[in-house]
């Protein structure tokens, strides 16, 4: 998925350091789940669970503000 998503090379990718193959690696994912519908949805679900606080202004437009 890296090397069709930057161009490079098996060997280049090897020589790379763990980090910025990850760097890569997430950002090949991003795109290729961009691609389709339903990729496009997983990607906004992992957003949401993935949020430890509450949108509060969100929630008060949803809801009203609290009395």
């Amino acid at each position: 998925m890296v090397a069709e998503y930057t161009g490079l090379n098996i060997r280049e990718i090897g020589e790379m350091d763990l980090d910025e193959y990850m760097y890569y690696f997430r950002d090949a994912f991003i795109h290729s789940m961009n691609q389709t519908e339903d990729g496009r949805k997983y990607l906004e679900n992992a957003y949401y669970y993935k949020q430890t606080k509450p949108d509060r202004a969100r929630l008060r437009a949803k809801f009203g503000k609290k009395k």
